[in-house]
């Protein structure tokens, strides 16, 4: 009888002291959570959902460790922007750098890094094999060519440079190298409504106000309709 009572008694013991342990558990599950939540907030972009530079070039370094040669590097400029702003005003400016957010991300997939790097620069890191990189810079530049609607029913006449680069085209995986050709092959075709894949010629371009200028006789990819 003694042993039973004892042995009960050890068992409530230890169940006081797990529900006891379980307080501050929780407590710290809670603040973690809220934490975690903090730390996202820091690394998106508020207006577009993007990841904001830093964070994009951690998850980009990541895909490129990761997909090698498959990997595409896309920048994207919005074409006309201040025009926008000018004109129809910055709620309006700032629908439209949401609504490239949403297209960028729908395009590439919640598995690339997509990112924000300036007011309208953007930039996109994906596993895209070669076979079907042509039509998918089509269809990106289709996506950014269209229009987009406020919430007042005015339509915003929209429109983006894209420039892309690839490790096997280049020779290098380096994020900075590919983003920087493929920089310049966005002004290669700068407002021409293509989609323009960056060559060995590209690495070699000078920087113009900090922005390298791009070359002609490229690969251009999706007038826009």
């Amino acid at each position: 009888m003694n042993s039973v009572l004892h042995h009960r008694g050890r068992s409530g013991s230890r169940t006081l002291l797990l529900t006891t342990a379980a307080v501050p558990l929780t407590g710290w599950a809670v603040h973690a959570v809220a934490l975690h939540k903090r730390l996202a907030a820091t690394r998106k972009d508020p207006l577009t959902g993007l990841l904001r530079r830093d964070a994009y070039t951690a998850r980009a370094r990541r895909v490129l460790a990761r997909h090698g040669d498959s990997v595409t590097v896309v920048m994207v400029d919005a074409d006309h922007f201040k025009a926008v702003n000018d004109t129809m005003g910055h709620p309006a400016g700032d629908v439209v750098l949401a609504a490239f957010g949403a297209r960028l991300t729908a395009w590439a997939g919640p598995r690339a890094a997509h990112g924000r790097l300036g007011g309208d620069e953007f930039a996109v890191v994906l596993a895209l094999p070669a076979d079907r990189r042509a039509q998918r810079l089509q269809q990106l530049v289709r996506m950014l060519h269209t229009p987009v609607v406020l919430d007042d029913g005015r339509t915003v006449t929209v429109a983006a440079s894209v420039g892309a680069a690839t490790p096997d085209a280049l020779g290098t995986r380096d994020l900075t190298a590919l983003q920087r050709a493929a920089d310049a092959a966005l002004y290669d075709g700068k407002h021409s409504g293509r989609a323009v894949l960056a060559t060995s010629m590209h690495t070699t371009v000078p920087s113009v106000n900090g922005r390298r200028a791009g070359r002609p006789g490229t690969a251009v990819w999706g007038r826009a309709a």
